[in-house]
């Protein structure tokens, strides 16, 4: 495992979340940087879900980028908003996850196939939400930050852990910061 790259990459992931806090378009920039990065790490470390899941975020940081920048009304800037239909993406997420884990245990070598799935799936589902300025896309990266670090401890990625601790506390932050302005917004709004 290449600790360099390892560390570059935990640099410019914590430069996307802090951006992403702050409602900052340039966390776009640092994801893209982040995670063309590791998909190589996870490819070494045989964490096949979590690389294709990295795959995907180069395109989700493009797309991410435009909505953020055009998203809204009139293609105006995003604004927050609150979690629609919330049973199904927790219903779907639990669901994808299985498939995708069985999927990777029967059909691969892949190092924890069913926890690294949940990375996966409840990422991408997160991800989807942090792009429409979702709210509540914060509670999934909590969940998906808790299981990701004990995995990635385990596999030795021990930057990579210390980045996603560091995720973890930051969701935290982030949830408490949107909604802070959500309701800020809502409140200016309806006076």
């Amino acid at each position: 495992m290449d600790t360099t790259l390892e560390i570059f990459g935990a640099f410019f992931g914590f430069m996307a979340v802090y951006f992403t806090i702050k409602q900052n378009i340039w966390c776009w920039s640092f994801g893209l940087l982040q995670v063309i990065l590791y998909c190589f790490i996870f490819y070494t470390a045989k964490l096949y879900s979590d690389m294709i899941l990295h795959v995907v975020y180069v395109f989700l940081q493009v797309f991410g980028w435009y909505n953020w920048k055009y998203g809204g009304s009139n293609h105006s800037k995003l604004r927050i908003t609150l979690i629609k239909n919330e049973t199904f993406w927790i219903g779907s997420t639990i669901l994808l996850s299985f498939c995708l884990g069985y999927f990777m245990q029967t059909k691969t070598d892949a190092s924890f196939p069913y926890e690294d799935a949940f990375i996966t799936i409840a990422s991408l589902v997160a991800q989807y939400l942090m792009i429409k300025k979702v709210l509540h896309s914060w509670m999934f990266w909590i969940v998906v930050d808790v299981v990701a670090i004990g995995v990635y401890w385990y596999k030795g990625l021990y930057f990579t852990t210390g980045l996603y601790v560091l995720f973890l506390i930051m969701a935290i932050i982030g949830y408490l910061e949107w909604r802070k302005v959500y309701n800020e917004e809502f409140e200016y709004e309806r006076a």
